[in-house]
């Protein structure tokens, strides 16, 4: 059972809900008005239990969205949405202690969870050195640093030590909070490295950073546990995980540093992508922690297998990760799918093109779009911009 909060703030958004749990759509009359409420989504709840909720949130002055056919057990499990104040959903809980059936004991817990997991607004990560890595204020930037000839955007790619350490200092100049270093291309296409080739590519060009930025966080971008030990014996902060090896948990563990988790799984054509990211990253993030890694970092994985709009709306939901209590990185720095659509003309048909789509995402993701910590981009100066114009904005 999964809890996370969603996104409904508009008539249309309100209606997709409607539609998708299968409620009546005249109901939305009802609903409407409860839409500045917090908005708690579930998955394959007990009709029972969704009934009884539902009557005990209306009594507190909330509501629960459920199937048109709950009321007559007409279906036998559904997916709903709570609406309601915090007091309202924590009035909930005491009233749902009282009973087991129905699953309920398991519907508690997890709602718990995630009203204890939004509430979270600041983490302080210990770093190497004696460095600490601050997240919950302003949103961070991350800038790239690719060592390889294989990167999607020409622009990114870096061909010796020289231009790294320009490149960087650059960064670091500009604002970057964080330097991402990958040597190893993950665009769709791409042809796998093999380990050693990574390595040469990776380690000595983290050795360089770290000996001509001592203070400066780094991160290793890298989907092989072994390449990200030999990453921070070389001096880096962070663990970017471009992967999903359950031995990189193992990685963390014995390095100490934090783990950047990123959803890469293929999302099925027409899913509920919010849905399938969530239940994914719930189960990577559940045996991390299970294993005893406590610094982390999610990270949905815009562009990893992800179809049309798909990346659109998991932008839009970015929020609905709150409910791991963790801070979210999002990367959809000149990706393709910033290559919209505008009277029937591609706009942005090549990386290159994409730097304003970039910065817009950027403005909206460090204010609106459930203001994230960190956000990784290839354009540090003019995304620092961007975000900082935002975030002043959105305090006004």
């Amino acid at each position: 059972m999964l809890f996370y909060p969603v996104k409904a703030e508009t008539h249309e958004e309100m209606k997709n809900i409607i539609d998708k749990i299968g409620a009546d759509p005249r109901s939305i009359t009802w609903f409407e008005p409860k839409m500045n409420t917090r908005k708690i989504y579930a998955h394959g709840v007990d009709f029972r239990a969704a009934a009884f909720m539902k009557q005990e949130l209306l009594t507190r002055g909330g509501d629960v969205v459920v199937h048109r056919n709950v009321i007559d057990g007409g279906i036998k499990e559904c997916d709903i949405m709570l609406m309601g104040t915090s007091g309202e959903l924590r009035a909930l809980l005491l009233k749902m202690r009282a009973m087991d059936c129905w699953g309920l004991k398991e519907l508690r817990e997890e709602l718990h969870k995630v009203l204890e997991a939004i509430d979270i607004k600041n983490w302080e990560y210990a770093l190497p050195g004696g460095k600490t890595l601050c997240l919950g204020g302003r949103s961070l930037i991350m800038g790239i640093l690719n060592v390889t000839q294989d990167s999607f955007y020409s622009a990114s790619r870096i061909e010796n030590e020289n231009e790294l350490i320009s490149k960087a200092g650059k960064m670091l100049e500009d604002g970057a909070d964080i330097l991402d270093i990958g040597g190893e291309s993950t665009r769709p296409g791409s042809v796998p490295v093999g380990a050693e080739d990574e390595r040469k590519r990776l380690i000595p060009s983290i050795r360089a950073l770290r000996r001509e930025f001592p203070d400066a966080v780094i991160s290793a971008d890298t989907l092989k546990p072994e390449i990200a030990l030999s990453a921070a014996e070389a001096g880096a902060d962070i663990i970017n995980d471009v992967g999903s090896d359950p031995a990189m948990g193992d990685a963390a563990l014995k390095t100490g540093l934090p783990l950047i988790v990123t959803h890469t799984l293929p999302c099925p054509e027409r899913s509920d992508v919010v849905g399938s990211v969530m239940s994914s990253l719930s189960e990577r993030l559940k045996a991390l922690r299970e294993k005893g890694v406590k610094k982390l970092i999610a990270d949905p994985g815009i562009g990893f297998g992800k179809y049309g709009n798909d990346n659109m709306k998991l932008l839009k939901s970015t929020g609905s990760l709150r409910s791991f209590g963790l801070p979210i990185l999002v990367g959809h720095s000149r990706k393709r799918f910033l290559d919209i659509e505008d009277k029937g003309k591609k706009i942005a048909p090549e990386p290159e093109d994409r730097l304003s789509g970039t910065l817009a995402v950027s403005a909206l993701l460090a204010s609106s779009l459930g203001h994230v910590e960190i956000i990784r981009a290839h354009d540090v100066l003019e995304n620092v911009r961007a975000v900082r114009t935002a975030e002043i904005l959105a305090a006004q």
